[in-house]
């Protein structure tokens, strides 16, 4: 962002702000001015409750229900077991929080969320990064990862498994349904051996930004007794991001520890701005704003991925995504890619700037930080400035080379 300010002209492929000219302005104003109406338009500007406004989690409830194809009944899916936050954001720091003292352990996807482990760094948290594969974490390296926790002594340290299951930040991949209740599985299996619940966090954050191929059911259809899965989302990725509207679903005992802390931060979300997803929601105009933005994005991401063909060495690989904002980009060997490399250096001469792949991987101790890796977004830019950001980091490459 300082960059983009210091130096006009440059097109930046890097934050992962959503599409501004797609905004639903005119939507929303229509939805304010009508909820301000007459004496209707006195509860919103009024505080609401820790948890969250009652109506919005029960929308928010049977809406994941349906996307799971479960019964809106089912134990998983209650709207008691729902709190709503400022933003996703808000509730990953507060699990942390509450799960986590300085010195545990949190496994993480290799690469991962990298505002996630600021979060575990600045709560002194140990990470150990879990291997991915095309569909999801490596598995047996997961079960090699737990077993390696148990000789060593340090399982009991280990709270959970992060995953960024849907079209993740970084790497676009979607986990699978069935590497999610393998994983599952697993950590039940070495909970004796740990002497706690080891629980899953799985965060949804892109899920409702799919623009290919079929949903993927959520790890909540595979809890059955609702006590291991905590599934975090957000309204502010499909709606608008200046609507700070996230939610969780957590097991009981750790949804009455997160009410604590929440209520000590903020007493509760925006109230006004929860009503306003609550009318969006009951409108149809979130449903149709998400349409308008899987198209959008679609388009966007075959700009890049045409562009990464057209002006990128076939040395470079890079994912093609089916959802999200991201595409994740791999250099040749031992072509460093980081802040203090040789091609970010010549990508912000040529006024463009990437995401440097290092950032998104945990200070493990038995690996290096790879680095030659980056992320590249197309969710803000237009398509014309996505093209040229990537004809300009070909230029970046040749120049390096």
């Amino acid at each position: 962002m300082r960059e983009a300010l210091v130096r006009p002209g440059l097109i930046s492929l890097a934050a992962g702000f959503t599409d501004n000219p797609s905004l639903p302005v005119a939507e929303t104003r229509e939805i304010m001015d009508a909820m301000l109406r007459g004496k209707g338009g006195q509860p919103p500007l009024q505080y609401g409750t820790t948890a969250g406004d009652e109506t919005l989690r029960t929308l928010t409830a049977r809406h994941l229900a349906q996307q799971d194809g479960q019964p809106a009944k089912a134990k998983a899916y209650q709207p008691g077991r729902m709190m709503i936050t400022h933003g996703s954001q808000q509730l990953l720091y507060i699990l942390t929080e509450i799960l986590c003292d300085p010195g545990d352990l949190v496994l993480v996807e290799d690469p991962s969320y990298f505002v996630y482990l600021g979060i575990m760094q600045s709560h002194g948290i140990r990470g150990r990064g879990i291997r991915l594969e095309p569909d999801g974490i490596d598995l047996a390296h997961l079960e090699a990862m737990l077993e390696e926790l148990k000789k060593s002594g340090d399982l009991p340290r280990l709270k959970a498994l992060y995953l960024v299951s849907y079209h993740s930040n970084p790497t676009g991949i979607t986990t699978v349904a069935a590497k999610k209740a393998a994983a599952l599985r697993l950590l039940r299996r070495y909970e004796p051996a740990a002497g706690h619940r080891l629980y899953l966090i799985e965060d949804a954050a892109y899920r409702e930004l799919r623009f290919a191929g079929d949903d993927t059911p959520s790890a909540l259809t595979f809890d059955r007794g609702g006590n291991r899965v905590i599934y975090t989302s957000t309204y502010s990725k499909p709606y608008a991001t200046g609507v700070r509207i996230g939610y969780g679903l957590l097991p009981g005992p750790l949804l009455t520890a997160a009410l604590r802390v929440k209520g000590n931060h903020d007493f509760g979300t925006t109230n006004l701005l929860q009503q306003l997803i609550t009318r969006a929601l009951t409108s149809g105009a979130y449903d149709a704003h998400v349409q308008t933005l899987r198209a959008r994005y679609a388009k966007k991401a075959a700009a890049m991925v045409r562009a990464c063909r057209e002006h990128l060495p076939a040395s470079v690989n890079w994912t093609n995504p089916t959802g999200g904002l991201y595409v994740w980009a791999k250099m040749p060997v031992r072509m460093k890619t980081d802040l203090k490399s040789k091609l970010f250096a010549a990508a912000l001469k040529q006024k463009m700037i990437y995401v440097p792949g290092n950032l998104c991987y945990c200070q493990d101790r038995v690996r290096r930080r790879p680095n030659r890796e980056m992320r590249l977004s197309f969710g803000s830019g237009s398509i014309a400035d996505i093209r040229e950001g990537i004809a300009r980091l070909g230029r970046a490459l040749k120049q390096i080379n």
